[in-house]
């Protein structure tokens, strides 16, 4: 059956290779803007996004044609080449092989962008691991 609608917004989570601070602030938007077309280029709309060293926040809303899977299988192995391929760490690079994923209401959505974009912020207060922890 054709889905004429869909409201499926995702919120991912991915991390850097044993959680290392290796996404440098002088190449966060070139990177954000890499998984931004990776993701519009999947018939997905992207919401917000933001790079912290170890690890990527972004809400999506996915095409129903993808998984939560499918999408972030995507996005992290062509972003893992176009890092590696443009030299924008100082080592090779690679997200852990898990990621996570929080499907969020249409309600919700403002707040969790608002929440992401507010990372910089955020994590002057609480650790990237205590963060996880708490989700």
């Amino acid at each position: 059956m054709k889905i004429e609608y869909n409201n499926l917004y995702t919120h991912f989570i991915f991390t850097t290779l044993h959680r290392l601070p290796v996404i440098h602030e002088k190449h966060r938007e070139r990177i954000e803007k890499y998984m931004t077309g990776i993701i519009n280029n999947n018939n997905s709309h992207l919401y917000s996004i933001y790079a912290n060293p170890e690890h990527v926040h972004f809400l999506v809303s996915r095409s129903p044609k993808l998984s939560e899977e499918s999408l972030a299988t995507r996005v992290a192995e062509s972003s893992q080449r176009f890092i590696n391929e443009n030299k924008l760490c100082d080592r090779q690079f690679a997200w852990q092989e898990t990621a996570a994923a929080f499907s969020v209401s249409k309600s919700d959505a403002d707040k969790v962008c608002k929440y992401i974009l507010n990372q910089k912020e955020h994590h002057r207060k609480m650790t990237f691991a205590e963060e996880y922890e708490k989700l």
